[in-house]
This record gives C-alpha cells, sequence and structure tokens, in this order.
C-alpha cells in the first residue's frame, strides 16, 4: 500500500472499503472502557507510550495487531467504531499512516474523539531524492520525500512522549499530576536510552550502516551514523539493479562486515547482498510492532532499542 492517499475517487473508494470491512481481519485490540479517558493509537511505539503515560486513568486500544507491518496495513469498521466513542487518538504522522484523514471522515458525525499528530515539533528529514527506487517493472518512483520513523531514535520519542502527556492533561486536566508523574518516569527511560546510544556508538570507529530499508535516518542523525538503504522509505520499493551494484561496491569498499535486516519485512534482498560481498546479517529492528513471540517473551520498546545497540556495536567494530 501506499502511505499517501490519491484525492478523489481513490480515497473514496478506500474509506467505502473500511466501512465495508465488518468482520474481517484480526480480532479487535480492544474495547471502550467508561469512566476512562479511551485512547486509540496507531501503532506499537505510540501505544506502549500513551500507555506507560495514562496509567490507570487510561484505556489505550492499539489499531495494528501483533506481527503486521504498519505499512501495509488499513484500519477496519470496528477500528471506526472504537475511535468514534474514543477521546484521544494517537497517530504518528509525518505521512506514514497514509489511511489517516479518510479514517477520520469516516467517524460517527457524533464523535468528540481529538486527534493527535505526536510527531509534532520534530525536526523531519527530507528524503534524498537519489535514495527514490523504481519499483520493479513498474518504470515510476516512490515518492515520498519524508523520513516518517522519527520514534527510531530515543532522541525524538522523547519528543513524542511529551506530545501525548500534554494531549492527556488537555483531555483530562483532573489528573495532571498523574500523567505529569508518570511522562516523567518515561522521559527518565528514554534518557537513560539516549545517554547509552550516545555514549556506545560515539566510541565505534565505523560510522556507515546497511540497511534493508530507509528506516533508521533519525537514530543516524541524532548518533552520527549514516545509513544506506537497500529499499527507500516504503519497504516494498525494489530497489535498481544500479543501486544493488552501487550497494555491493560501497559494502566491499568500506570493508561492512554487517547487513541489517527487519523482522517483519522479506530478508531476501539483504541476505542476496550479505551473500554477494561476503557480509552477514543482523537484526536491526525499527520497533514498528512486536511479533508473537516478542510479546510472549515480554519485550518492548526499550528491550527491542537495547538489542538494536548491541547489534550496532556489533557491526561498527573495526
Amino acid at each position: 500500500m501506499k502511505w499517501r492517499l490519491k484525492a478523489g475517487t481513490v480515497g473514496s473508494v478506500i474509506l467505502l472499503m473500511i466501512i465495508l470491512a465488518v468482520g474481517c481481519g484480526p480480532e479487535s485490540q480492544g474495547k471502550i472502557v467508561e469512566g476512562k479517558v479511551n485512547v486509540v493509537t496507531t501503532f506499537y511505539p505510540i501505544y506502549e507510550f500513551a500507555k506507560a503515560i495514562g496509567g490507570e486513568d487510561a484505556n489505550v486500544i492499539n489499531l495494528l495487531p501483533a506481527g503486521v507491518e504498519p505499512h501495509d496495513w488499513t484500519p477496519r469498521s470496528q477500528d471506526i467504531v472504537n475511535t468514534s466513542k474514543a477521546q484521544l487518538f494517537f497517530y504518528n504522522g509525518a505521512g506514514l499512516e497514509g489511511w489517516v484523514p479518510q479514517f477520520l471522515k469516516g467517524l460517527n458525525r457524533d464523535s468528540k474523539v481529538k486527534a493527535y499528530e505526536v510527531s509534532q515539533g520534530i525536526k523531519l528529514i527530507e528524503a534524498d531524492e537519489e535514495a527514490d527506487h523504481d519499483h520493479e517493472g513498474e518504470g515510476h518512483k516512490d515518492k515520498h520525500h519524508v523520513d516518517p520513523h522519527t520514534w527510531v531514535s530515543p532522541k525524538s520519542a522523547m519528543m513524542m512522549a511529551e506530545n501525548m502527556k500534554n494531549s492527556y492533561i488537555e483531555a483530562d486536566p483532573v489528573h495532571k499530576d498523574a500523567y505529569t508523574s508518570r511522562y516523567m518516569n518515561l522521559k527518565k527511560q528514554l534518557e537513560e536510552l539516549d545517554s547509552e546510544f550516545s555514549s556506545n556508538l560515539n566510541e565505534m570507529p565505523r560510522k556507515e550502516i546497511v540497511v534493508s530499508h530507509e528506516a533508521f535516518g533519525y537514530l543516524a542523525r541524532d548518533y552520527g551514523l549514516t545509513q544506506h538503504a537497500i529499499m527507500g522509505l516504503s519497504p516494498d520499493a525494489e530497489p535498481r539493479a544500479r543501486d544493488l551494484l552501487q550497494l555491493s561496491k560501497l559494502v566491499k569498499e568500506k570493508g561492512i562486515h554487517y547487513i541489517f535486516f527487519e523482522e517483519l519485512v522479506s530478508d531476501r534482498l539483504a541476505k542476496t547482498l550479505a551473500s554477494e560481498t561476503g557480509a552477514e546479517v543482523l537484526v536491526l529492528n525499527p520497533v514498528e510492532g512486536l511479533t508473537e513471540d516478542q510479546l510472549k517473551r515480554g519485550d518492548d520498546y526499550f528491550s527491542l532499542m537495547r538489542n538494536n545497540l548491541t547489534n550496532l556495536i556489533l557491526a561498527l567494530q573495526e
């Protein structure tokens, strides 16, 4: 799916498909609870932060099921019903959830839900034109020019958490102190994570990483790294043959030992590049969602990000 909807007919068709999708797809991720601030979030990191800040005063419903890549997902009719009854709707923005405008238009007319783009205030990264890739056999480019993967950097995640805290207080000022206290605990955790990334990555002799799709721009910007992506901002964009050749040459010339791949998208191209260059593959998780196994293990944003740091340290050694 494309992240941004085309105006007019296509948008109307997508909205109709959403409304007609009764009973389709995974079970609802939660139900409205009376007496609490009901919050609907679009995908995992926002859900985790919203739960941490909301605590006992909030009921948080996440739209995206476990193991689903957010770029390939569209909402169902039950999601419209729940969101219409909620008080807050948190979405990342920056072009990630292309379905949001039509989704909000489809809410019940009497809905009082307030929608917040939680990436507001973050200095967004404009995608390099050279990073665009032709879709294989289609002859057109991936047209997304803003990197939406803000949460992958702890520095940006702090700003997202603050935006959510402010939204909670606006919606439920009676519990302002509780929201503020829980937010401060979350902020402290993010500051500790930020410090770990800064201190460890500053010491690494290498600064270049090769990743499967262009999801680590904010992480790279904030911690002095340079990412080289096999695919563009959208994980379903196939690279051109010449891009793969240039990347293969770069890996060999720079002596890069590891190619990073993601668990929620195909690792085919990463493994192909690794095989051609004599490199190995490692996971670098954009933390877009949890797999069923990660859920069972009790993983969260912080454990996945620390796994990322461990793998980065390994890959950036001489």
